[in-house]
């Protein structure tokens, strides 16, 4: 759902690890609306106030874990798309790490959290989220390009293709995140390989 990522306070790392550690492990046990920055300082042995005075605002907080939540899983998905095999099940992959496991998915919620709270955010905080957009998208356009290259699959507009997916993603995981009745992962699964299988099916000799 990275690049460069801009750490804020380098110095403070180690307990900027314990606090985004601690802050993601509540989002995944209790759900967002549990997490305060009382609790979080509790959970570090931290005072509320001395959290605010390293991140600024609940808002940096928040967007901070989830660069540190996806620093986490880029590590993983980097492994997993450099194994040798088909770039179509490295493909598969990559898109499974990127839909949410379901209902309340503690990465996407702070996902989406982040999102609404940033409507009004300044250029630089839309930069470091943007960054871990193209983390994605760049990953997503390797494969489409090396796929291509082996005969795997056709021919496309790799870029415009890559947006087309993460736009197909966005849609199918906030339905599963949010629960929306009818949905379940088994079934965006099947709709999203049979979007790439139409998309990138090798044209027949």
């Amino acid at each position: 759902m990275s690049g460069p990522v801009r750490r804020p306070r380098r110095r403070l790392s180690q307990p900027r690890e314990q606090v985004l550690a601690a802050a993601m492990a509540t989002i995944a046990a209790e759900g967002l609306d549990r997490l305060t920055m009382a609790g979080l300082g509790r959970e570090v042995g931290m005072s509320s106030g001395h959290i605010l005075y390293y991140f600024g605002t609940k808002d940096e907080l928040l967007l901070q874990t989830l660069q540190w939540s996806e620093e986490q899983l880029g590590a993983e998905r980097r492994a997993a798309l450099a194994r040798r095999g088909p770039v179509r099940e490295r493909l598969d992959t990559l898109v499974d790490l990127y839909l949410p496991v379901g209902h309340r998915d503690p990465r996407w919620t702070l996902w989406l959290e982040v999102w609404v709270r940033s409507q009004n955010a300044d250029d630089e905080t839309r930069e470091r989220q943007l960054d871990l957009e193209l983390a994605w998208h760049r990953d997503l356009v390797a494969l489409l390009v090396e796929g291509a290259s082996k005969g795997e699959f056709r021919s496309v507009d790799a870029e415009r293709f890559a947006t087309r997916t993460r736009a197909l993603l966005d849609g199918f995981g906030t339905h599963l995140v949010v629960g929306l009745p009818g949905t379940d992962r088994a079934q965006v699964g099947r709709e999203v390989r049979q979007f790439l299988d139409e998309g990138l099916a090798p044209p027949k000799d």
